[in-house]
């Protein structure tokens, strides 16, 4: 008989704090019971960026209430889990502790089992939530703190085959809106300007598309925008608002370009392993870009390949997709005990060499 599991996660890798309750019968999709964010935008607008100790304690603040708010609106209670899922990194180390000692807390108080997420396993693995798509499939894993190419094999195997040498998408946009004035999160700011924008006004570079790998670079973009943004404002006294939407169209264009290359060229080599039904995916938060949406959909008509992105929701951080996780490896039998340890640094694959550098906490992705 097909048993039915349900599963709550926890989420505090950042400045979302995140609850989900997700139930699923074996061989068949998975439910969303539930799925409450609280984001932090307000606590941390006045400094450009996330300040991490500010993070932390907005963390242990709402993950009480967000677990309330999870079970409650999925009419469902302690006694009615199998287990408790959570983020134990990468992340902010003081908002993954926060998360790891909720959910032991909560399993030291029930008995419930207790399974640590790779945050990005999380991502990595939410087209399986939301299409049921089969292993092996390319993933592009694309946020603001991360970039890669991954070939998923397994819920606890991952090839990586490119990432990011410096800043990831999602920062560089961060970045990018700050140096115009824009508000954070800097990628939905910057989208909206780049659409009342020419994009072929500036000359953006494309970087790294003379090495014929799947690695990427972003930091250039952000360098070559702040030297337009100069030569404007040196040129004019100021920019003017057409100006800053052209900057951020041309910016926009750049990045996506790079990203189709960079797909194209991952999925000769995902391809040549001759996947029965080839899918490329995208997850992470810069995936709820609609103009990187097309471009990576384009690519994928090109060589024949199904595309998926999930939805607008999933794409940023949440606990359904630590859940989703946590459900996958609960099944293969996997368990953590109260020793959990929380992780800054976590990469998916263990094996290919830390693209961005180690130091004393380990590879960063």
């Amino acid at each position: 008989m097909a048993r039915t599991l349900t599963i709550l996660g926890l989420e505090s890798s950042c400045d979302d704090t995140a609850a989900a309750v997700l139930r699923q019968t074996e061989n068949a999709p998975a439910d969303i019971l539930s799925s409450i964010v609280y984001d932090q935008a307000e606590l941390h607008v006045a400094f450009g960026g996330v300040v991490p100790e500010l993070a932390a304690r907005a963390h242990a603040e709402k993950l009480d209430i967000c677990v309330r708010e999870a079970l409650s609106a999925a009419n469902t209670e302690l006694g009615d889990l199998d287990a408790i899922a959570v983020t134990a990194g990468p992340g902010l180390i003081g908002g993954v502790m926060s998360g790891v000692m909720c959910a032991k807390g909560i399993s030291a108080a029930t008995g419930l089992p207790l399974i640590g997420v790779n945050h990005l396993a999380g991502h990595a693995l939410t087209p399986r939530l939301t299409d049921g798509i089969a292993f092996p499939y390319l993933m592009l894993l694309v946020s603001g703190g991360h970039c890669q190419f991954l070939i998923a094999r397994g819920a606890d195997e991952f090839s990586r085959v490119g990432g990011t040498i410096d800043d990831a998408p999602g920062e560089a946009f961060d970045k990018t809106a700050r140096l115009l004035g824009l508000p954070q999160p800097g990628g939905p700011a910057i989208e909206a300007e780049a659409q009342k924008g020419d994009a072929t006004r500036f000359p953006f570079p494309r970087p790294l598309l003379d090495r014929d790998d799947c690695n990427l670079s972003f930091s250039g973009l952000k360098t070559a925008l702040l030297r337009l943004r100069d030569k404007v404002v040196a040129e004019k006294g100021g920019l003017t608002r057409q100006d800053r939407a052209d900057l951020c169209a041309g910016f926009q264009s750049a990045v996506a370009d790079v990203l189709a290359e960079k797909s194209r060229r991952a999925l000769r080599l995902y391809m040549a392993e001759a996947p029965t039904q080839p899918v490329l995916a995208v997850a992470g938060g810069v995936a709820a870009n609609q103009t990187i949406r097309k471009a990576l959909q384009d690519v994928c008509d090109e060589a024949g390949a199904a595309f998926t992105a999930p939805p607008l929701a999933l794409c940023t951080d949440n606990a359904a997709m630590i859940a989703y996780v946590g459900l996958e490896r609960f099944r293969s039998g996997a368990r953590d005990g109260l020793d959990l340890v929380p992780r800054p640094r976590w990469p998916l694959d263990r094996i290919s060499p830390a693209l961005l550098g180690s130091g004393r906490k380990g590879a960063k992705a």
